[in-house]
């Protein structure tokens, strides 16, 4: 799969611009604030639907215009495809596939695999449990379109579920049977995502130890844990033995969205034991990790994204990221950077084809 030409039309700080793409690795350099990181936003939007640094639709939008569109041309498995992204203030926003919107987004995920690595995935460590679920979720949904159904039936149960709570606690009233129905559902839809995350873990904990290796001289004993209180109980028999506590909370307290994920280093979490080049060394093989799982299953090169990387780690360590690209065939690879110099240095070891874009 390679994106062949991008269009933006009043997307973020551009008004209207396009570029046509290397079928290998691409530059985008400048000074901060040009938009080197918008346009891989772009691309990142095209192959999800929304912004990775940004997903309130509006706010990507240039300042004092209407709306915005993203096209993308591709080609893949031999064939062109043409996806665009818009929307306009006060509308839904629309991806059509060659002309036709999509009826449900979540059918367009999967389609055009992609895997960012940004400074901003340093939240996977720093913030909750939500950021690592987000995570576990994207890389599954990229290749199981029934799991990513199954997780928006939940989330939609569970928005339920917690409304009657509230209903029940404001008129001060309750009904067991109606209940019932809502954990049932979840029962259902819960126990099938916890196998998933579970099966998923397994296979992947290995490829991401793997990962780390190659890329840390360090000696450390990493570990990804899968966190759910699932592993003890089903998900009926917490729900049912948990009821009064919910009903004082008004918040189901129990089921996958409770899941997390443990980032260990030498036994400690990594959070508070693991150095800053530890942690950059652990995100980098998480998501590579990511990219290795994606492919093999969805028997494509992902578009891998690199945003802001030179930056935030040392040359020895970014010479490696890309001497992995240029053993492996990564497919087609965006890169953004702050000095053009630099960057082309570094590319010229990869011995591939490649465009730079001065913004």
């Amino acid at each position: 799969m390679i994106l062949e030409k991008l269009s933006l039309l009043n997307y973020k700080n551009f008004e209207a611009e396009s570029f046509e793409f290397d079928p290998k690795i691409n530059c985008f350099v400048g000074n901060n604030g040009a938009g080197k990181t918008n346009v891989l936003d772009a691309i990142y939007h095209l192959s999800f639907g929304k912004s990775y640094f940004n997903p309130i639709t509006s706010q990507n939008i240039k300042h004092g215009e209407d709306f915005f569109v993203i096209e993308g041309f591709y080609e893949k498995n031999e064939s062109p495809e043409k996806i665009v992204v818009s929307t306009k203030r006060g509308q839904k926003k629309m991806i059509k596939r060659n002309g036709k919107a999509y009826e449900r987004f979540s059918d367009h995920i999967g389609f055009l695999p992609l895997v960012i690595i940004s400074p901003a995935d340093r939240d996977l460590i720093i913030e909750g449990s939500e950021t690592r679920r987000k995570f576990i979720d994207g890389v599954i949904s990229q290749r199981d379109s029934a799991y990513l159904n199954t997780l928006i039936k939940y989330n939609k149960v569970l928005s339920q579920r917690n409304s009657l709570l509230k209903y029940f606690a404001v008129n001060n009233t309750f009904n067991q049977d109606n209940v019932d129905i809502y954990n049932e559902q979840l029962h259902a839809y819960g126990t099938s995502i916890f196998g998933k995350r579970t099966a998923f873990l397994e296979e992947f904990l290995p490829i991401f130890l793997s990962r780390y290796q190659s890329i840390s001289s360090g000696n450390e004993s990493l570990n990804l844990i899968y966190e759910s209180q699932l592993q003890e109980n089903d998900l009926m028999s917490l729900l049912e033995k948990n009821m009064i506590k919910d009903k004082i909370s008004q918040y189901t307290n129990f089921g996958i969205h409770k899941d997390d994920l443990i980032f260990e280093i030498d036994g400690h979490p990594i959070k508070k034991f693991g150095s800053q080049g530890q942690q950059k060394s652990y995100l980098i093989a998480l998501k590579l990790a990511q990219f290795d799982f994606i492919k093999t299953h969805s028997k494509d090169n992902p578009i891998l994204l690199l945003d802001d990387i030179f930056d935030k780690l040392d040359e020895t360590r970014v010479e490696h990221l890309i001497t992995l690209v240029d053993n492996e065939n990564f497919g087609q690879l965006f890169i953004s950077d702050t000095h053009a110099e630099r960057t082309e240095e570094v590319i010229k070891k990869v011995h591939q084809t490649y465009k730079m874009f001065p913004l």
